[in-house]
C-alpha cells in the first residue's frame, strides 16, 4: 500500500511541476548581457532555394513520373508558394528583381504544368518539368550561377516516401 502511495504523490508532484517545466522548456535562453535571444534566422537566397525550392523540385518530378497527379498537383502548389515566398523575402539579389525573374522563368512551365497534370497527361508533363529544370537553369545562369545546374531527379532521395498513387 504504501508503495501505491508513494507512486501516486510522485505522480501528483510530477502533474503539478509539468506547467513550470512546460515554460521553462518554452523559455528562449538568457543573453550573457540580459533579455531573451531570439532566433534571428534570416535564410538568404541559396538558403531558400536548397532548403524550400529544390526538394519541392524534386518531388514534383517523381510524382509526376509515378503519375501520382494528386501528389504532383498538391507539390505543384507547394512550389508555387514557395516561389512566393522566395519572392517577397528576397526581393533583390545582386541587385537583380527577383519577382520578375521568377515570373519570366518559372511561372510559364509551371503553368504547363499544372494543365499536364490536370490532363494526367504523363508526355506533356515530362515536356514541361523538362521546361521547367531549364527555366530554373536560365535564371542560375542569369544570375552568374551558371554553375548551379539542376537536372530532372534519376532517383528519389527520399527512402521513406512513396511516389506511386
Amino acid at each position: 500500500m504504501k508503495r501505491r502511495q508513494f507512486t501516486a504523490a510522485m505522480l501528483a508532484g510530477a502533474i503539478a511541476l509539468l506547467p513550470s517545466l512546460m515554460a521553462e522548456a518554452q523559455t528562449p535562453p538568457a543573453r550573457p548581457g540580459g533579455g531573451l535571444v531570439i532566433l534571428d534566422f534570416k535564410p538568404a537566397m541559396d538558403d531558400l532555394m536548397t532548403m524550400l525550392v529544390q526538394p519541392r523540385h524534386i518531388k514534383l518530378g517523381l510524382a509526376g513520373n509515378a503519375r501520382n497527379w494528386a501528389y504532383a498537383a498538391y507539390e505543384l502548389g507547394e512550389l508555387r508558394e514557395t516561389f512566393d515566398d522566395v519572392a517577397t523575402r528576397v526581393p533583390r539579389h545582386d541587385n537583380l528583381p527577383i519577382p520578375d525573374m521568377i515570373a519570366a522563368t518559372v511561372r510559364p512551365p509551371m503553368a504547363a504544368l499544372d494543365r499536364a497534370i490536370g490532363a494526367k497527361d504523363a508526355a506533356a508533363f515530362t515536356k514541361a518539368y523538362a521546361d521547367l529544370t531549364a527555366a530554373c537553369n536560365a535564371c542560375h545562369a542569369g544570375m552568374d550561377h551558371a554553375f548551379l545546374v539542376i537536372k530532372v531527379p534519376d532517383g528519389a532521395n527520399y527512402p521513406d516516401q512513396e511516389f506511386r498513387p
